[in-house]
């Protein structure tokens, strides 16, 4: 049993090269199903495991064992492994829940900073602009999305490099991009060899966009030309936008330019193998903690006396 609980710990450690080759080989919008969806279940198994462990952990204990109804010992492996992972367990599940929490918090600050922010300013469709010397451009999302960008990025980009950045922050409102940086954002959480993973679902978001934004406006080079525009106007400056409200400046920058100006590449069995790979990576991660949860759900009736020993 307490093997099995291990292995939803281990697997998220090697996810981050299958999930990066992912992006590479799917198109932009499948990959990022893909790797949040590997990434949710990856988060999901961990937790479960880092639970079972807890509880193992604490039935070894006397009194919490009377509260159980444990009418005999239960049978775990050896307390010089079952109490120091139990340990681990406890510690790295407050140490996630904390940060978890803790993010939420600033995060939803953020947002409703801004969508006040948004909703005081006169309109243009779901176009807002503010008036702000730092340039900045992104995706709000919300009844009723709406696009944010400064005075200050309008005067950094031509007319035609405007039309292909809103075309690039409509894309993230219509795919609903902020849901999976939500997603990938409490995974990573959950475990911390998910939080390179994290990164490559980000990418795979802005190179959605990308693309959607290329067939938008029709010109993948003045797309480009927009994104790389627009990323050297805000250089290294902080913006005040929430995490999961996507921007065309976000990420690799010249990674997605690179991507743009080159003509798209589609190997159908690379594809589909690596998806495999991310597929199998999560089904093992999955049946092995859900095996264990089992394994440790009948050996606490066993102790209880319910099944036979």
């Amino acid at each position: 049993m307490t093997f099995l609980l291990l292995i939803p710990l281990l697997v998220p450690f090697v996810v981050g090269p299958p999930a990066r080759r992912c992006l590479e080989r799917l198109a932009p919008a499948t990959a990022l199903w893909a790797v949040t969806l590997a990434m949710v279940v990856l988060a999901g198994a961990s937790v479960a495991s880092l639970g079972a462990l807890l509880l193992t952990g604490l039935l070894k204990l006397p009194f919490l064992a009377g509260l159980g109804d444990l009418v005999h010992p239960l049978r775990t492996a050896p307390d010089l492994v079952v109490l120091p992972a139990a340990a681990a367990a406890t510690g790295a599940l407050t140490v996630g829940a904390w940060t978890v929490v803790r993010s939420g918090l600033r995060q939803l600050r953020a947002f409703r900073s801004a969508r006040s922010q948004a909703d005081r300013r006169p309109t243009a469709g779901d176009l807002c602009v503010i008036e702000s010397p730092h340039p900045d451009a992104y995706a709000l999302p919300g009844r009723p999305h709406r696009i944010v960008v400064t005075t200050a990025m309008l005067r950094s980009l031509g007319a035609d490099e405007r039309e292909a950045l809103f075309a690039h922050e409509r894309a993230h409102n219509a795919g609903g991009h902020h849901r999976f940086l939500v997603a990938a954002e409490l995974a990573a959480h959950c475990h911390p060899g998910l939080r390179a993973v994290r990164a490559t679902v980000v990418l795979a978001a802005e190179r959605a966009a990308d693309e959607a934004a290329a067939v938008a406006v029709g010109d993948r080079r003045l797309t480009a030309r927009a994104i790389a525009r627009a990323a050297l106007a805000v250089g290294d400056a902080r913006s005040d936008r929430p995490g999961f409200a996507p921007a065309a400046t976000t990420g690799p920058v010249p990674q997605r330019v690179a991507a743009l100006l080159s003509a798209p590449r589609h190997r159908p069995r690379a594809a589909v193998g690596i998806a495999l790979v991310l597929a199998a990576c999560a089904a093992v991660s999955a049946g092995a903690s859900g095996a264990g949860v089992l394994a440790f759900h009948h050996e606490v009736e066993v102790a209880q006396g319910e099944e036979p020993r």
